[in-house]
């Protein structure tokens, strides 16, 4: 069973051993595509890696590439040229960090909503892209006699299914990570959940962990291929009116970030007038005021991800990101869940 847990790089300090026992990926975050190649200079800490294998043998590193408003994939992918020198640059990164493999997060194929650049030939060309580095990884995993896996972070929701050939591309892939976080807040003015299993009476926007699974499945990609996103931080809304204990109301700005869960564990959750909430539609919670709404998970909604991943036979779950729970909280939860 799948546990992977992204961690910035300025947080691998902070990953214990005890964390390096239970996960099973860690995904670092994040290496940058640049004229054409992967560049890694700007990573810290990587000298950490050494340890966290010593604490658990077993633990795959991926170093993930991309992230939220990181370009340079498109125009790098544009081109059969293209293509190939990202792959080698991959392979050479591999080689400089003795990683097992390599994450793809690019956000997103054929949309520049993050200021990124796009093309609607982004979509054959992601496709194009994960088989050559497919090719070169096997290659070399074949010089050095291991597997190198790939795997990619894909948006949760149909856009990323409209923007992409997942039928395609899911055979050149070990396993992809859903992002089932943030599907509610940035680009929205109705307070809702951000993280949640399943879509409840009363939200306009249907998405959820199950909603993304499906779409998924329905894609192309297999089940045993499918890992599902938990989220350790929270997203807010303030200034929502008083109704619903502030559920699924209008408000006047969009969702923003907010405070991670050892910031909700020790200042927010049945602190400082916020009240928690559970709501058993979506099975997830939720914080509220009488003025600011906070969605987030916890360990009673990572409970219920878990026994759904065992029910639906999926390949396990993944979370964004370490250093929001430096506690172990969410990740003992997590561990327990999809062990026991």
């Amino acid at each position: 069973m799948i546990i992977a847990g992204y961690a910035s790089h300025r947080h691998l300090p902070a990953v214990t051993e005890d964390a390096a026992k239970k996960l099973t990926h860690l995904n670092i975050a994040f290496g940058h595509v640049k004229e054409g190649i992967i560049v890694t200079d700007h990573l810290e800490h990587i000298d950490r890696l050494a340890k966290l294998r010593k604490y658990n043998p077993e633990l795959q590193i991926l170093l993930s590439i991309g992230g939220w408003s990181a370009g340079g994939f498109s125009e790098a992918a544009a081109t059969k040229e293209g293509r190939e020198q990202l792959a080698q640059s991959a392979v050479a990164a591999l080689k400089r960090y003795d990683l097992d493999g390599i994450d793809l997060d690019w956000e997103y194929p054929c949309y520049a909503v993050a200021g990124i650049g796009a093309s609607p030939e982004d979509k054959g060309n992601f496709t194009a892209l994960l088989a050559e580095m497919r090719r070169v990884l096997d290659k070399q995993g074949g010089k050095d006699d291991r597997h190198y896996s790939l795997t990619i972070a894909a948006g949760a929701d149909q856009y990323y299914i409209d923007g992409t050939e997942m039928e395609k591309v899911i055979q050149h892939l070990d396993f992809v990570m859903l992002m089932t976080y943030d599907m509610r807040g940035g680009f929205q003015t109705l307070t809702g959940h951000h993280t949640n299993l399943f879509a409840s009476t009363g939200d306009l926007f249907r998405i959820s962990v199950d909603a993304s699974v499906k779409l998924f499945r329905e894609a192309g990609v297999p089940k045993e291929k499918i890992v599902i996103g938990c989220a350790f931080y929270s997203r807010v809304w303030k200034d929502v009116p008083d109704n619903n204990n502030g559920l699924h109301q209008m408000t006047a700005s969009f969702g923003g970030g907010g405070p991670s869960y050892s910031q909700l564990a020790s200042e927010y959750i049945g602190k400082n007038g916020y009240t928690r909430h559970w709501d058993d539609e979506a099975q997830a919670p939720y914080l509220f005021n009488g003025n600011t709404f906070i969605t987030y998970d916890d360990e009673q909604s990572l409970a219920c991800k878990s026994r759904y991943v065992k029910e639906q036979g999926l390949a396990g779950a993944m979370f964004w990101e370490y250093g929001c729970d430096t506690s172990g909280t969410l990740l003992n939860a997590l561990y327990n869940g999809l062990h026991n």
